[in-house]
């Protein structure tokens, strides 16, 4: 079953996140998830050792990052204030019912078998390109990327490197949460979560030819996915408090 917790960064969502772990080792199912991702992403610091359970699931996730990555699909898993689901489909047929409507009406006064005028084909293409927009928005979906961003040496300003990555902008594309994360010989890594919109942003493109290019690569080496996943919309709510 999917499910949806609200404000994790809030002392009540917090609070509800530790009472939904305390018998789960994991979001949903036995092992480490896409879901566990999801969630991770969403609180933007560590979370205080007063909620033992989020405190001891954060930490396991966390590890399991650095170490090997999270592979398992999980069912489903929504963040309110995070991720949000959009509603828009849901109001949709309403509206397509009322031009339904509308069109019946009017077709009470149209000759069949006349010509059709210019103000009718241009009514027509509107309503057609009205109808493809709204089929795009409705596909276009959303993916939780967990990046680690590596600098060139130990002697290389990791407050510059985090405010070169937080400097790219683009249309579909949100930073979230990061973390200074220890690489070996007093080198660091900066690890950080973003959101994106797959029909905006591509990956490959954004390290490419933002990350690990000039002005940016003054700092940042090289760029790796640590976890990419697409952010699910089935949910489940459970009431917060």
């Amino acid at each position: 079953m999917a499910a949806t917790f609200y404000n994790l960064n809030s002392e009540a969502g917090l609070k509800k996140l530790n009472e939904y772990l305390v018998t789960r080792s994991y979001i949903t199912g036995y092992q480490a998830s896409k879901d566990d991702i999801t969630v991770y992403a969403a609180i933007s610091s560590v979370p205080s050792s007063e909620y033992t359970n989020v405190s001891r699931w954060y930490f396991h996730i966390d590890a399991l990052l650095r170490i090997s990555g999270v592979s398992g699909d999980g069912k489903g898993v929504t963040v309110e204030g995070f991720a949000p689901v959009v509603e828009e489909a849901s109001e949709a047929p309403a509206t397509n019912d009322a031009k339904a409507d509308a069109e019946e009406d009017d077709d009470d006064d149209v000759d069949l078998f006349g010509e059709e005028t210019e103000e009718e084909k241009q009514a027509a293409e509107a309503r057609a390109a009205s109808v493809k927009a709204s089929g795009k928005k409705k596909e276009s979906g959303k993916s939780s990327v967990l990046l680690d961003v590596k600098p060139w040496d130990d002697e290389t300003d990791m407050a510059k490197l985090e405010e070169a990555v937080r400097s790219v902008v683009l249309e579909g594309l949100t930073w979230g949460a990061s973390k200074l994360v220890a690489v070996g010989y007093g080198i660091k890594k900066l690890q950080i979560m973003m959101t994106i919109v797959d029909d905006l942003v591509s990956i490959d493109d954004l390290i490419e030819e933002r990350l690990t290019a000039e002005p940016a690569n003054e700092y940042i080496q090289s760029c790796d996915i640590v976890a990419f996943n697409k952010i699910c919309t089935t949910q489940l709510r459970i009431q917060g408090t």
